[in-house]
C-alpha cells in the first residue's frame, strides 16, 4: 500500500490548510457566541461557505461526480487527509458542504436518484443551498439490528403514508434542513426476521404529520444542528419519493453507511491531534510540586502512547480507504468495522488523558476537550454499537478459522514422553 498523496492532494492540503488558519479558527468565537444565545450561527457559515466554494474546496468527498457538479471528485484515500484538518474544529465541516448527514446522503442519491429527484433534493445539496437528514434509529427497538425497525412506509394509491418514530436524527434542527431520508418497512415483517421488507423514502420536513418533537441533550449538551426526536404521524408523500425499489432499503444503507462511519474516522484522527497538541502545551506551561506537568514520566507516557495510537489508527483508516477505493465499499465491510471501534474508542482514551493534563479547566467549555470526549463516547453507538462491530470482525476471523480448520495441527507439539511408541 502506497500512501503518498499526488500533487492535486497535497495542493489541496495545504489550501484547507490555510483556509482552517485564516477563515475558521479565527470564527470559533463568535460561533460558540451565537450558539450559548440560542441562535443557529447561520450568517457565519454561510459567508465562510461562499468563500470555501469560490476557492474550490467544495464537495471533496464525491468521487462520482459529474463534471458539470461541483466538487474535487477525491477518492476516499485522497479525501482523509482533509477530513482529518476540518476534524478539529468540529463544526467545519460544514463550510465545504462536507458534514454528516448530508455527505453520505448526497451519495446515496447521487447512486440512486430519478432525474426529478436530483433535480428537486440532490442539486441543491449538492451547492449547498439546503441540508437534510438522515431517519433510521428509533427509541422503542433496538436500532443495533436495524431489522426491528417499527416505522412502516405504506402504499396508498399515488402516495406513500409513513408512520413512526425516529430519534438521535442529526441536523433535523437546522435551520435549512430541508427533507430527510427515512428507513421504514413497506411490507410486513417476514417471520425470520429478512431484511427485503425495508425501503427508503425522502419525506420533506415540512410535510404535514412530521413533527420535530424535541433536540435530544448529549452528556447534557444540546447540538445547534440537532439529535433529535421525530414523529411521523400519516405523514403522506409522493410515492415517487422512494429511492431505489421497495425492498432494497438494507442494500441502500450498506452503500451510504460504509463511508460515512470512515469519514467520521478520518475526523477523530484530527480531533485527537488536537487533544495531544493541546496537551503537549499544557504539559509544558504547567508546574505542579516545582516541576513542569510534561517533567513527569506518566505525564511524558501518555504522550508518547498518543502518539503511537494515534499513528496506528491513522494507518487503518487509509487502508480502509484504499481497500473502499479499489474493491467497493462491501468488500471493506470488515475493515470499516474495525475502524469504527479503533476510532471511537481512541478518541475517548486520547482526550481523557489531555482532559487530566488540564485538570478542571479540561472539564469546561473554555478547551474543546469536555465537548469532544463526549463525541468520542457518542461515536461507540452512532453507526452501530461497538458490540455489532466486534460481532462482524469476530465472525470474519472465525469464518477464516474455518476455512483452514487443521491446517495449524503441525504447531502442536506434545512432550516427548507423551509421543506414541
Amino acid at each position: 500500500m502506497n500512501f503518498e498523496h499526488d500533487e492535486k492532494v497535497e495542493r489541496l492540503r495545504a489550501q484547507l490548510d490555510d483556509f482552517m488558519r485564516f477563515h475558521v479558527e479565527p470564527a470559533n468565537r463568535e460561533w460558540h457566541n451565537e450558539v450559548a444565545a440560542g441562535r443557529y450561527p447561520l450568517a457565519l457559515i454561510e459567508r465562510l461557505k461562499s468563500r470555501a466554494f469560490m476557492e474550490g474546496l467544495w464537495n471533496l468527498f464525491l468521487p462520482g461526480l459529474r463534471e458539470d457538479e461541483p466538487g474535487q471528485r477525491l477518492s476516499n484515500l485522497e479525501y482523509a487527509p482533509l477530513a482529518e484538518i476540518m476534524g478539529r474544529v468540529h463544526w467545519a465541516s460544514e463550510v465545504f458542504n462536507c458534514s454528516a448527514p448530508d455527505s453520505g446522503n448526497m451519495e446515496l442519491l447521487h447512486l440512486f436518484a430519478t432525474p426529478a429527484q436530483r433535480a428537486e433534493w440532490l442539486d441543491p445539496l449538492m451547492i449547498g443551498e439546503i441540508r437534510s437528514c438522515f431517519a433510521m434509529s428509533e427509541p422503542d427497538t433496538a436500532s443495533s439490528d436495524a431489522r426491528n425497525i417499527q416505522t412502516t412506509i405504506r402504499r396508498d394509491g399515488d402516495s406513500y403514508v409513513i408512520n413512526g418514530r425516529k430519534w438521535f436524527i442529526t441536523g433535523a434542527n437546522h435551520p435549512n434542513c430541508r427533507f430527510a431520508i427515512v428507513m421504514g418497512v413497506t411490507g410486513d415483517h417476514a417471520p425470520d426476521g429478512s431484511s427485503g421488507q425495508h425501503s427508503m423514502v425522502i419525506a420533506p420536513m415540512d410535510a404535514p404529520g412530521l413533527e420535530v418533537v424535541r433536540n435530544i441533550p448529549i452528556m447534557h449538551h444540546n447540538s445547534p444542528e440537532g439529535n433529535c426526536e421525530l414523529l411521523f404521524r400519516n405523514v403522506r408523500v409522493p410515492a415517487s419519493n422512494i429511492i431505489g425499489q421497495e425492498g432494497n432499503g438494507f442494500k441502500l444503507a450498506q452503500q451510504r453507511l460504509g463511508p460515512g462511519r470512515v469519514h467520521h474516522c478520518m475526523r477523530t484522527i484530527g480531533q485527537c491531534e488536537l487533544a495531544l497538541e493541546l496537551m503537549c502545551e499544557r504539559a509544558l506551561e504547567r508546574k505542579t510540586f516545582g516541576r513542569h506537568i510534561a517533567d513527569f514520566a506518566n505525564v511524558q507516557d501518555w504522550i508518547a502512547e498518543t502518539r503511537l495510537e494515534i499513528d496506528q489508527a491513522r494507518l487503518l483508516v487509509l487502508k480502509v480507504a484504499d481497500r473502499m477505493d479499489r474493491e467497493g465499499n462491501a468488500a471493506a465491510r470488515v475493515d470499516v468495522s474495525a475502524i469504527k471501534i479503533v476510532a471511537a474508542r481512541l478518541q475517548t482514551r486520547v482526550i481523557d488523558r489531555a482532559i487530566q493534563v488540564f485538570g478542571a479547566m479540561g472539564l469546561t467549555p473554555d478547551t474543546p476537550l469536555s465537548y469532544l470526549w463526549t463525541w468520542g463516547r457518542a461515536l461507540r453507538f452512532l453507526d452501530g454499537p461497538d458490540e455489532v462491530h466486534l460481532r462482524v470482525v469476530a465472525r470474519d476471523e472465525l469464518a477464516k478459522a474455518k476455512a483452514i480448520n487443521g491446517k495449524n495441527a503441525a504447531y502442536f507439539v506434545p512432550p516427548a514422553g507423551l509421543v506414541a511408541g
